[in-house]
């Protein structure tokens, strides 16, 4: 009598269950892994917002970083976005607020902070971006983010708040070899900065 294992039938059904038991370890390691992930992701988000409004973390401890976060930043949901603030003896001081748009190999999106009276930028920081390693991908380093604190936006009313040099009127400088990435967070920077001052003040 020919063996069952012989068949066509055999197969199918050990790759069936073969599937099944991986299926099974895949969503049991999801469900055990998703609450250390989503810390993990929180914990980043609050790094970075504190880092925007240049507030300084004693360690990398999760506990630290919300410690810190707790103590300092506030937020509320505006549509479907989420904006940050810190405030003074009650009164608001600056600003942290999403942009985002499509760079040169995908979409990013960063916080910027701004002064509650608009005058100038406090911190920049990206959420996530998808240009490349060594070039357009150094718009995360520290040297091109830290060259924002304290710009100017008083002069920015047409929303040119932010230029290259060596152009007439620069203030920072773009990431050498990566041209179009650099012309992309500008226009980012820029038409996000316009339209959440336009929208807090009531511009038409």
């Amino acid at each position: 009598m020919k063996d069952w294992k012989d068949s066509f039938i055999y197969p199918v059904l050990f790759m069936i269950v073969i599937t099944a038991v991986f299926t099974f370890l895949l969503a049991g390691l999801h469900e055990i892994t998703q609450d250390a992930i989503a810390l993990n992701e929180e914990t980043e988000l609050r790094r970075k917002i504190l880092y925007v409004f240049n507030i300084d973390i004693p360690s990398d401890d999760p506990k630290d970083i919300e410690r810190v976060f707790n103590e300092h930043v506030k937020s509320e949901t505006v549509g479907d976005d989420t904006i940050y603030y810190i405030e003074e003896d009650g009164k608001v001081t600056a600003y942290a607020f999403p942009v985002e748009g499509v760079a040169l190999w995908g979409s990013l999106k960063a916080y910027i902070g701004i002064s509650a009276d608009y005058t100038e930028i406090i911190g920049l920081e990206f959420i996530s971006h998808s240009e490349t390693p060594g070039l357009g991908g150094r718009i995360s380093e520290e040297w091109f983010k830290e060259q924002f604190r304290g710009l100017d936006l008083t002069r920015g009313e047409d929303g040119e708040y932010i230029i290259y040099r060596p152009a007439i009127g620069g203030n920072v400088d773009a990431v050498s070899g990566a041209t179009l990435t650099s012309n992309s967070v500008r226009e980012i920077l820029n038409k996000g900065i316009y339209e959440f001052i336009s929208a807090e003040r009531g511009d038409s």
